[in-house]
């Protein structure tokens, strides 16, 4: 009989280990690499910064968003159709101007940006004619 070189005998006997333990390392390997990403400092920086703009864009359209809910409730109690309301309160009043289509009438609303007064009011001083104009003719 021939004989088996050893090297051949643990060649054979130790490649179901190494199979075994390469997808045991593979498995490893990758929950070390997703453990680095989340412990990364540039992912924490990420989400951070993430964060941070979120907050910061959400402050900045908070009267808008505010005053679109207003505006809607008010368009869908009268009948009216919103059109748009501007993003800032330009005047410091609490109030957004924005407008309302109404009988194929575009009507100006000023409409609250404060979360405890949701809702509009008709800007009479836009719609209404100049009086004074009317008086000197």
């Amino acid at each position: 009989m021939s004989e088996i070189p050893a090297e051949q005998t643990q060649t054979n006997l130790t490649t179901p280990e190494i199979t075994t333990e390469s997808s045991i390392s593979g498995v490893e390997n990758v929950k070390n690499s997703l453990g680095n990403v989340l412990n990364s400092w540039k992912l924490k920086a990420g989400l951070a910064v993430a964060v941070l703009f979120g907050v910061l864009l959400l402050s900045f359209y908070w009267q808008h968003i505010i005053a679109v809910a207003g505006m809607k409730s008010w368009a869908s109690r009268s009948g009216a159709k919103a059109i748009e309301c501007m993003v800032r309160d330009t005047n410091n009043d609490e109030y957004v101007s924005c407008s309302a289509l109404l009988d194929q009438q575009i009507v100006p609303l000023e409409c609250s940006s404060s979360l405890f007064n949701i809702g509009c009011r008709v800007n009479y001083g836009t719609a209404a004619p100049n009086l004074r104009k009317l008086n000197s003719r």
